[in-house]
């Protein structure tokens, strides 16, 4: 393994994160569970960063893509592609967008950066408004929009970015406020900021903000803006890279937590819906998608062997319920974590809807960040055999629980008491 490492810096970049103070190599997985290069077995609440949804090794998707690779991996967009229009077939019909269109890219940073390029045609404006806390892709224009600063190497953008309020429900000016004073302060201030702007394309959110450590406002929060920006004739993205396909439970996607004001404008997907394949895309009704007057094709998006993949993980994710057990199962372990937590004074709040749970952490009797308690804590629970990640704004202090979505009673129980071991160690 140590040679492995070393090779890895040697021709890797440094900037390439890698968990752990002796990083692992993941060999395999099957189920909820992957093994180490040393035969380790871990039981898996990362999932890939999110994108292994339904489980390792899925038969379903396993065979679907072995059949498809048997008969043709990819052709480009410049061809007919029989498994490319089913999938976006039943993404169009899935995502409550009237008259929907759908671009598939190969990921969600992809995704994000097609569907800035649509707003900003469609409007003819380069401003965007995009959360504080957020993280949207590592490209030149997503990290141009990203408000998280741990994950935002440069300033230069070729977009003008205005950051809102309203993502992290219990930091920042508004904090102290009960739900309904929260939302009405955020909305009044959105409504100032555009009195001093030429008008933005479009706001990006993350229903639930992913890397910025699962944090989210209060349901209805995007409502009452979609409301205001819809005054002003601006669109709304929603990036549900990490919250989409059901892993929040109570919805099949996160923006419907928001849903009186009817679906976004424009909705960005990847990571989970191929199950570990490269999969992303945007999905917009036709006067949007169509607006862009020259040609454009896609090399990898929408190619045969991961749109196979798709077709058959999302097949499986609907006929056996994964939102409906992400809701049970997800919130047993919320619990769970919530009643470790009661007796910890470093865990500073337990959070999160269906498998997708932020558990952030602080120096004990302050509100201050305590990012080397996460960091041990992340040892801690591998030395436990749990693989998690972190995340968060303030100094990356929040740990992220995100299992795939077949996760059991059983191995969620399993999971919680390796964690709360864990934080009892650095607690």
């Amino acid at each position: 393994m140590n040679d492995l490492y070393d090779r890895h810096r040697a021709v890797l970049p440094d900037w390439l994160a890698l968990y752990y103070e002796d990083p692992i190599e993941i060999t395999h997985g099957e189920g909820r569970h992957v093994w180490d290069s040393a035969g380790r077995r871990y039981l898996d609440f990362f999932g890939g960063i999110l994108t292994t949804m339904t489980a390792h090794a899925l038969p379903e998707v396993t065979k679907a893509v072995s059949e498809q690779a048997g008969r043709i991996i990819h052709s480009s967009t410049l061809y007919l592609n029989r498994p490319m229009v089913e999938l976006a077939e039943r993404i169009a019909q899935l995502s409550g967008i009237p008259d929907a269109r759908v671009f598939f890219t190969t990921s969600g940073t992809e995704a994000n950066d097609t569907a800035l390029l649509l707003a900003t045609a469609y409007r003819r404006s380069n401003t965007v408004l995009a959360m504080r806390n957020s993280y949207h892709g590592r490209s030149f224009s997503t990290v141009g929009i990203t408000g998280n600063r741990s994950w935002s190497p440069s300033s230069l953008s070729p977009l003008q970015t205005l950051y809102v309020h309203g993502g992290v429900r219990t930091r920042g000016p508004f904090a102290h406020l009960d739900d309904a004073a929260f939302i009405t302060a955020c909305v009044e201030d959105l409504k100032d900021l555009l009195g001093h702007t030429r008008p933005p394309a479009a706001l990006i959110a993350e229903p639930v903000q992913g890397v910025g450590g699962f944090t989210s406002p209060p349901d209805g929060l995007y409502a009452a803006f979609r409301d205001v920006l819809r005054e002003h004739g601006i669109l709304w993205i929603a990036d549900e890279v990490q919250t989409g396909w059901g892993r929040t439970g109570e919805h099949f996607w996160g923006w419907q937590a928001h849903g009186r004001s009817g679906p976004p404008d424009l909705l960005t997907f990847a990571k989970g819906i191929g199950n570990g394949m490269s999969i992303g895309g945007v999905v917009a009704g036709a006067e949007i998608m169509n607006c862009l007057d020259a040609n454009s094709i896609s090399t990898f998006g929408g190619t045969q062997i991961t749109m196979a993949a798709g077709l058959a993980n999302l097949n499986y994710l609907l006929e056996h319920d994964l939102q409906g057990n992400a809701r049970r199962v997800g919130g047993l372990l919320i619990e769970r974590l919530r009643a470790v937590a009661a007796g910890l004074p470093g865990v500073r709040e337990v959070r999160g809807r269906g498998l997708m749970i932020g558990v952030e952490l602080a120096r004990p009797g302050t509100d201050e960040a305590d990012p080397k308690a996460a960091a041990a804590v992340l040892e801690a629970a591998r030395e436990g055999g749990l693989l998690i990640g972190k995340g968060g704004g303030h100094n990356t202090s929040a740990l992220r629980i995100a299992p795939p979505l077949s996760l059991t009673v059983a191995e969620a129980e399993e999971g919680a008491a390796v964690l709360e071991n864990a934080l009892r160690a650095a607690y």
